[in-house]
């Protein structure tokens, strides 16, 4: 949750978010042109008006009178192509900060330790990359210029009130000292009250976002009563936030009406006796009810117009705080070469939080080539020991050596593309075939995916799809049975040709047919490279040139299948229970 602070404009904050406009420097002072000529064009029409009534309507000159207007029409046009200009160019440079802010925060989060993704809400991150940054676009096409647009135009309206009579001048300015008063009453409320409302439209967008994603569970289990209560329960608060902006307004802006009422009434009041005496023309006073009118007509707007800043400036809050936030994988290494497959632990110790360590003093070597596998009871460590080889997480104790060459010494890039990993949870994205398996590289071609899919033992099933290799799978590959899920992700890793490969329970999840045909694949992608397998299921590490049994983080045996079944220990205490029961 972002820090309310209760400051109205946070100085330090605005200034980082110009940064990202620097690039655009010259369009953006070009929009600035433009609003400071919109300020004086939207002045200078009740200026004629009250010479044409002093000089032509008092006299009775129609022909100038025909003049004025003619004049005041051609600047009404002229203000209108102003105002298009004005307002493309500053959506224009919006949306470029928008582009490039939102690279920015992407790139900086597909950097983070898989940790942060543990700890924060889907939800949270979409609020952040989408919503939040858009709102920081509004600074540029509804804040920020136009905040300087309207005090200009206030400045100058009150500078030719001053000019036209210092008198009506300072009798229409009576009220203005307890209107900032309520505009600085204003803003602080509204600062505070906005950053509530982020914070709802966050907690709305994680929930919807996890729950759509959990449906058949919330289905399964009927929960839907019980959800939907949680739900409204946020979307409430959602409410509440947004109504205290909604209260906030609907104090000021009658309080604004009120003090224009005010002033109009004391202008005409002092107006109105000056004219009588001669000191005020008929003309001069009707100036000054207009520019009364245009006065305190961006005072309104000021209001609406700081509603858009402070919700760009909660939005760019919340995304430079997670710009700042530094969780990303230490990757000091600049080796990007070498990578021959073999793979050595020394005492490594690893805490996913604090001291809690799931994996405790763990040596073992897996030389190039050879196949190992790992097995154990859930929660033993297994998958935890390919995050440390991936680099997902950080190891706090020990050393892992790739080659002979300390881990960290190697580009964290270099590493993660000579080191492919199959998960027991495949992940496809919302895509064809063929894209999710060379991830949309150049360097993949679709005769590279059909001799690998062949290879793997996968072709006959994504030949009978429609559309084949172009066939869409949907969302996570919905469209999919488990098994062929996982065939594409053997073909994916087949395809990248790694150096090392992992196997993160593949066959756990599909029945006996599909386990067949990946067992075959297996035994093609582990041909001929370092191979790291986790298993579950003990019949598809019976090949294994040797096997780790790991339990409560600890290696407590290892060496092949016959040998660990003639020692009578953890290992064979796990292949009776599968094979017996």
């Amino acid at each position: 949750m972002a820090r309310v602070t209760g400051n109205a404009f946070d100085m330090n904050l605005f200034n980082r978010v110009m940064t990202f406009a620097r690039p655009y420097r010259g369009i953006f002072y070009l929009a600035l042109f433009l609003t400071v000529f919109l300020a004086a064009l939207g002045v200078a029409r009740p200026i004629l008006i009250g010479y044409a009534i002093d000089e032509y309507v008092m006299h009775g000159n129609a022909q100038g009178l025909l003049e004025i207007t003619l004049i005041v029409v051609a600047l009404l046009l002229a203000e209108a192509l102003v105002k298009y200009y004005q307002t493309y160019y500053s959506n224009w440079v919006g949306q470029s900060v928008t582009i490039d802010l939102r690279s920015k925060l992407f790139n900086h989060i597909t950097e983070f330790k898989l940790k942060y993704f543990d700890k924060t809400a889907i939800g949270t991150l979409v609020t952040r990359c989408v919503s939040d940054i858009e709102t920081i676009s509004e600074i540029f096409s509804q804040g920020l210029l136009n905040i300087l647009g309207e005090l200009l135009k206030l400045i100058v309206v009150i500078a030719v009130m001053f000019f036209i009579s210092w008198q009506l001048a300072l009798c229409s300015l009576i009220p203005i000292p307890l209107l900032i008063v309520v505009m600085v009453i204003f803003k602080n409320a509204i600062k505070r009250s906005f950053q509530q409302v982020r914070t709802n439209v966050a907690r709305l967008n994680a929930f919807v976002q996890e729950h759509i994603i959990g449906m058949s569970i919330v289905q399964v289990f009927n929960m839907e009563a019980a959800e939907n209560k949680k739900f409204t329960a946020i979307n409430r608060e959602h409410r509440v936030a947004h109504i205290k902006s909604i209260f906030a307004y609907s104090l000021f802006f009658p309080a604004v009406e009120i003090l224009s009422a005010v002033s109009l009434a004391f202008v005409v009041w002092w107006g109105v006796g000056g004219t009588l005496v001669g000191d005020v023309s008929i003309g001069d006073l009707i100036v000054f009810i207009m520019l009364i009118s245009m006065m305190f007509q961006p005072i309104r707007q000021l209001a609406d117009r700081f509603n858009v800043l402070q919700m760009g400036m909660v939005g760019s809050e919340r995304v430079f705080n997670l710009l700042d936030e530094d969780s990303r994988i230490a990757n000091t290494g600049s080796r990007k070469k070498g990578i021959k497959g073999k793979i050595e632990f020394k005492n490594v110790w690893f805490a996913y939080n604090g001291d809690e360590f799931v994996l405790k003093d763990i040596s073992f070597s897996a030389r190039e080539g050879e196949t190992v596998a790992f097995v154990g009871s859930t929660g033993a460590g297994k998958s935890s020991v390919i995050n440390l080889i991936n680099r997902f997480y950080e190891f706090q104790q020990g050393e892992i050596l790739i080659d002979g060459i300390p881990i960290r010494e190697f580009d964290t890039g270099y590493i993660r593309k000579e080191i492919s990993v199959v998960l027991q949870d495949v992940f496809l994205f919302n895509d064809t075939i063929q894209n999710n398996i060379s991830l949309n590289n150049p360097d993949i071609g679709l005769p590279e995916i059909k001799k690998a899919s062949v290879a793997v033992g996968a072709a006959e099933f994504i030949e009978k799809l429609p559309g084949q290799y172009a066939y869409d799978v949907k969302e996570r590959g919905g469209m999919l049975s488990v098994g062929q899920r996982q065939l594409i992700s053997f073909i994916r890793a087949y395809v990248y040709n790694p150096k090392v490969l992992i196997l993160d329970e593949a066959t756990s999840s599909v029945d006996t047919e599909s386990e067949l045909l990946i067992q075959g694949a297996i035994d093609k992608l582990t041909e001929n490279r370092t191979s790291i397998i986790i298993a579950h299921r003990l019949s598809t590490v019976q090949k294994a040139d040797r096997i780790i049994v790991l339990d409560k983080g600890r290696i407590v045996e290892q060496g092949t299948h016959d040998e660990l079944l003639g020692l009578e220990g953890n290992y064979k205490k796990l292949f009776d229970l599968q094979f017996k029961s």
